[in-house]
């Protein structure tokens, strides 16, 4: 089993782009591991993540990392077990993330269909490609939706970017 490895992730993906970075992997990765498990569980507006499909509602994002075929929620015990093991020859990190939609009517929230989705991080000297697999739901948030939405997290509070686009005939 290899660290952060999805031994089953699918081939057919719906998603991929393509990121610059001055960043070492390691250091990549870390920051990449800190932003998904900052955000697992925090409520957040359907207009901080997309077009509002929802009227009032609520979005919230559970990351877990890959174990061989499972998961295991990204918490900040399983965080520093992952960070402390990163190393050059991890190339690859798999995530799952569902992504739990509410309707907000006054101080209770009315849960809606979830998304599934499954992320692969793949990273190169200076470089980073990540590719979106949806496994099943309504699609309120899309893969480019998420794409931009992780994109804006890991480049949040820095004084530069972490993360700069290719252009799409880069990949």
């Amino acid at each position: 089993m290899t660290l952060g490895r999805h031994e089953n992730f699918p081939t057919q993906i719906h998603r991929v782009e393509g990121y610059k970075t001055n960043l070492t992997t390691i250091k990549l990765q870390e920051k990449i591991l800190r932003t998904l498990q900052s955000v697992n569980c925090k409520d957040f507006c359907f207009e901080e993540v997309t077009v509002p499909t929802v009227p009032d509602g609520l979005v919230i994002f559970e990351f877990g990392l890959a174990d061989g075929h499972n998961f295991s929620y990204l918490d900040a015990a399983r965080l520093e077990t992952t960070v402390s093991g990163l190393s050059k020859e991890v190339q690859t990190l798999d995530f799952f993330c569902a992504i739990r939609y509410y309707k907000a009517v006054g101080d209770k929230k009315t849960p809606l269909k979830f998304d599934y989705y499954l992320l692969r991080t793949l990273y190169g000297k200076g470089a980073l490609e990540l590719q979106v697999y949806h496994e099943r739901g309504p699609r309120y948030v899309t893969p480019e939706d998420l794409i931009e939405f992780l994109f804006n997290q890991i480049n949040t509070n820095q004084t530069c970017k972490v993360l700069k686009r290719l252009a799409s005939d880069s990949i």
